[in-house]
């Protein structure tokens, strides 16, 4: 066997590892040190009062209790009627009908989840760095116009003004999510959200109608008129019908259902007819239910409140409100929390809140004893063949007063002998006599010099450096071990 072949084995069992182009980490990480992703998504921390369902996808307000009988009541007058009515009128009439009706019920069905399920158009809240610099640009101003605000006062609504269409419209600050609201935005008391082109909160859907999900209810709430005024059509055809068999009564006794379906449609179809004409209204002049209660615009141009937003077309105003690009969802609730991304804050009786950080800095720096600083531990001052004492000294709390950081920490009586200059006399004694230390004010002289010879030089230490009597009580104590 030669030494190239001995050699040669190695080298071709050796592999090389591909380095990947296209790692995230840096070269000087470790890659044993990766950085840890918070897998937690944002609709989990969101500040408004919402529900998410479907992690994340699924997004509703937190009173869903009239959604619920909404959605009870299509389903069981829409059940009967499949059941107990569409049978027959299939058989005497046309089978159409019943095909008629499945296509509204799927249509009324599919707007109204899409309604309630939807994100509104909910405006993100303001991070702590973009509420501080917001507040920050508008601080002086206030303060010169209303003076010096403290504690919990709420100054009056801070507005800009802009020009749409020649019509000024003024910009509200929204003192909650801490942003100037677009136009034609508003503050939802219920989801305590902003919504953008807000109209109103319908409980029957459970969610706030906006700009992102008005188009579906205003379908929804059309469809649903055109499925009850079908359905009471139908179960009064069905009554008429065997009754002419059969007379009324008997009639009424053969299909119970029917008198159910045409009672619940009787009084439900004036609400949701009415509902339904007043937002073709609002749509072919292009406002919203806000403004319409307020009276915010006026539906003839030449007046000085006229509407900005208006086309001056109905046929316009309606494609603009139902066939006009969707807008994308601005709240990204189910993205993934970035730990280095500040979160917003929710605030408490209008104070401005800018995170927790930042408090906890400026009570840190406006209280010293929060501050550690360092000291010379017993292994700093140990010197080789010396004797140090191994425990630690006791932890000052907040009631205590601070030692001066010019005074080295002592660990030892031995220590103090090689750090202070000692006075030489001919009998080559090491301390000073009782007579030669001064005595500190309010300390009473001891008795034996040699047996307190330390006690003494710690006593003119702490009067050359002017410690507090504590503090010389304690080193006493020590020295005296």
């Amino acid at each position: 066997m030669t030494p190239g072949a001995g050699a040669g084995g190695p080298m071709k069992d050796c592999e090389y590892s591909q380095i990947s182009t296209h790692s995230s980490s840096s070269p000087m990480e470790s890659p044993h040190k990766k950085k840890k992703t918070d897998s937690r998504r944002k609709w989990e921390i969101f500040p408004g009062r919402n529900k998410f369902f479907c992690n994340g996808r699924i997004m509703m307000a937190r009173q869903t209790g009239v959604f619920y009988l909404t959605l009870l009541l299509i389903l069981v007058t829409s059940g009967l009627f499949f059941a107990f009515d569409c049978p027959y009128l299939s058989d005497q009439i046309t089978p159409a009908i019943p095909a008629v009706g499945a296509v509204l019920f799927f249509f009324v069905m599919g707007t109204l989840l899409r309604t309630s399920f939807s994100d509104p158009g909910v405006l993100p809240r303001a991070t702590p760095d973009e509420a501080a610099d917001l507040e920050r640009q508008i601080g002086n101003t206030e303060d010169i116009a209303n003076g010096s605000s403290s504690g919990g006062y709420r100054p009056p609504p801070r507005t800009k003004e802009v020009v749409i269409n020649g019509q000024t419209v003024k910009l509200k600050y929204c003192f909650t999510c801490k942003i100037f609201r677009p136009p034609r935005a508003s503050h939802c008391s219920l989801c305590d959200n902003c919504v953008e082109r807000f109209d109103h909160h319908c409980p029957w859907v459970g969610n706030c109608v906006g700009k992102r999900n008005y188009r579906f209810f205003y379908m929804f709430i059309l469809s649903l008129s055109f499925l009850t005024v079908f359905i009471f059509a139908f179960v009064i055809t069905h009554v008429i019908h065997r009754s002419q068999n059969a007379g009324f009564l008997s009639a009424l006794k053969d299909s119970p259902a029917s008198v159910l379906e045409a009672v619940v449609c009787f009084f439900s179809v004036w609400s949701i007819v009415g509902l339904s004409g007043f937002h073709t209204y609002l749509i072919s002049s292009n406002q919203t239910t806000n403004e319409d209660i307020k009276g915010s615009w006026s539906s003839k141009r030449g007046k000085e409140n006229y509407n900005p937003y208006s086309y001056g077309n109905i046929f316009t105003n309606c494609c603009s409100a139902l066939c006009g690009p969707l807008s994308p969802s601005l709240i990204d609730r189910r993205g993934f929390i970035q730990p280095d991304t500040p979160q917003p804050t929710a605030p408490s009786n209008g104070i401005t809140m800018y995170g927790a950080t930042q408090s906890q800095s400026n009570m840190a720096a406006a209280t010293p004893l929060l501050q550690s600083e360092p000291s010379i531990t017993s292994e700093e001052l140990s010197l080789p063949g010396k004797t140090t004492l191994g425990a630690p000294c006791a932890v000052l709390t907040l009631g205590q007063p601070t030692p001066p950081s010019s005074m080295p920490n002592l660990t030892s009586d031995t220590g103090l002998s090689d750090m202070i200059p000692l006075k030489e006399d001919p009998d080559s004694h090491q301390f000073l006599t009782p007579e030669e230390a001064p005595s500190p004010p309010g300390i009473l002289p001891l008795g034996n010099p040699m047996t307190h010879s330390h006690t003494m030089h710690v006593l003119s230490l702490a009067s050359q450096d002017s410690l507090h009597e504590d503090s010389v009580r304690g080193l006493v104590k020590l020295s005296s071990v």
